[in-house]
């Protein structure tokens, strides 16, 4: 069983780099047992040559690191979500094997991404966290496939909070944004008016 972590470098810089410390020391003591906490900016050497910019860096990992990549970021457009329902996906480590995800992903037709719902409940995209905007505040699905990186510094720092959300919720919004750690909050929106049953 392989993890990895997703991790977004900018001009050389590893960001949010606390919050996935957290949960690659707590996913190899949950998984792997391993007690020993780790720092990741002290695992990852950035190349000399690393050009400038987003550069993607992605850390693979068990007991021991697997390997280290790093690839300039080339972000997807997604303007469109399918619903999609799946009761029994299990993604609460972030795990290299996506077979389960990209089963769901190949179900979203004409649209760019898939929202995935979990025993009524809504919970990520295929590679990001969601989070709606009412007018007023910005809410989160309290239950997601996986407890991303950048949704935790949000859920800190009061940017957004937590909420049960199914789909009798979701006319309520305006529209929705994806975070994960190379999108920001509100960098991508999704109208509601553009997420296909």
């Amino acid at each position: 069983m392989v993890l990895f972590e997703s991790i977004k470098i900018i001009d050389r810089q590893l960001q949010n780099i606390f919050y996935h410390n957290e949960r690659f020391n707590r996913s190899r003591s949950e998984l792997f047992g391993v007690s020993r906490k780790t720092d990741l900016e002290d695992l990852i050497s950035i190349p000399v040559d690393l050009p400038s910019g987003i550069i993607k860096c992605r850390v693979f990992y068990s007991q021991q690191i697997e390997g280290i990549e790093f690839d300039p970021y080339i972000p997807r457009k997604i303007s469109s979500l399918k619903l999609t329902e799946s009761d029994d996906i299990d993604y609460s480590y972030k795990y290299a094997n996506r077979t389960k995800i990209n089963e769901l992903f190949d179900q979203k037709g004409n649209c760019d991404d898939v929202l995935i719902i979990k025993n009524g409940m809504i919970t990520d995209t295929s590679s990001a966290n969601v989070a709606f905007w009412d007018g007023s505040q910005c809410l989160t699905p309290a239950n997601p496939l996986l407890k991303g990186t950048k949704r935790q510094l949000y859920l800190d720092n009061n940017v957004i909070r937590e909420e049960e959300l199914n789909l009798r919720n979701i006319n309520q919004f305006e529209y929705l944004s994806l975070i994960n750690a190379m999108i920001d909050l509100d960098q991508i929106r999704i109208n509601i008016e553009n997420i296909m049953e």
